[in-house]
């Protein structure tokens, strides 16, 4: 995919039939983040969280990275392909519920609606 600015106002809350379920606002200008609010739960085994306060944005291309303030390991990655941009979470286990962290998958937005996008 070529390497082209991310422009997005979006939001996302869904229910999938395993339980999983999440709730995303997403805002981009220009490849920088603008506001983000990103819940999501494991069925009935936890919750993760995460809000841009508690984070600063380190990359702007070819992938969008914001690592946390705190200095923790915890990165925040978004991308752009093929008609959707998604967000996903890298070694965030401090801002989920203890074991859940390896089934919490990434939300993706659709690019023309700024609605949930299928994965």
């Amino acid at each position: 995919m070529p390497d082209r600015p991310i422009d997005l106002a979006a939001y996302c809350k869904q229910t999938e039939e395993d339980g999983f379920r999440e709730e995303a606002t997403l805002r981009i200008t220009n490849n920088v983040v603008d506001a983000l609010n990103w819940r999501l739960w494991v069925a009935n085994r936890g919750t993760c969280h995460f809000e841009l306060p508690d984070f600063q944005q380190t990359r702007t291309r070819p992938v969008i990275e914001l690592r946390t303030r705190d200095g923790g390991s915890c990165r925040l990655m978004v991308w752009q392909e093929r008609g959707r941009v998604t967000l996903a979470q890298v070694d965030c286990e401090g801002r989920c519920t203890p074991g859940i962290q390896e089934s919490a998958w990434p939300v993706s937005f659709d690019t023309s609606s700024g609605r949930c996008s299928s994965r």
